[in-house]
């Protein structure tokens, strides 16, 4: 019989200080930056109302972080793009979908991570090095690209048609499918919705 770890506590005071209810210590945001980092999982309660609050003292710390010279990890275009799907009919989907995105993409970034360090332990200037970075990133490419094309109905500018989309290879590429047909169900039930 196991017992899951359960999360850490963090109180959320009116003057804004954040209270580690496990080490009795006030922390910062950075602190809990250094957490996330670390794998180590925790929520936040607002002290007074017992309200829980970690999504947005999480997108605080995104904030921060975007904030920070050098450390731009979102596209503006993607952002704009983000705040479009709030009140849309998409709404809904979009926080699997990111889930799933973010989830392939960190597998893949382990198999990248992990031919680098074979391909440039042996030699850092070889042929062999940049042959396994344009592989992976067309891949990543092809990925984003099969992504995108499920959030609209319209073709992608440069005229893609979806055919290299549809020839995805491995779990990857039937996840999207799967994604795919759960995407036009959903969109007939909110077309069904939004005619009564």
């Amino acid at each position: 019989m196991t017992t899951e770890k359960k999360p850490t506590v963090i109180k959320k005071y009116a003057n804004r200080r954040l209270y580690h209810t496990g080490t009795s210590t006030y922390v910062t945001l950075d602190d809990l930056a250094g957490m996330v980092k670390g794998g180590e999982d925790f929520v936040v309660f607002d002290a007074k109302t017992g309200e829980e609050i970690t999504r947005s003292v999480l997108a605080q710390i995104i904030f921060e972080q975007e904030g920070k010279s050098g450390q731009n990890l979102l596209p503006i275009t993607f952002l704009r793009q983000l705040i479009r799907f709030y009140g849309d009919s998409m709404q809904a989907l979009v926080p699997s979908y990111l889930e799933l995105s973010l989830r392939t993409l960190t597998q893949n970034q382990q198999k990248f991570r992990d031919q680098l360090s074979t391909t440039f332990g042996q030699n850092p200037f070889g042929n062999a090095a940049f042959t396994a970075m344009d592989e992976q990133a067309q891949k990543n490419m092809a990925m984003f690209r099969d992504a995108l094309r499920m959030f609209t109905p319209f073709p992608l500018a440069g005229g893609d048609t979806g055919e290299a989309s549809d020839k995805a290879e491995g779990p990857a590429g039937g996840e999207i499918d799967d994604l795919k047909k759960q995407l036009i169900e959903m969109q007939r039930r909110l077309d069904k919705l939004s005619s009564k």
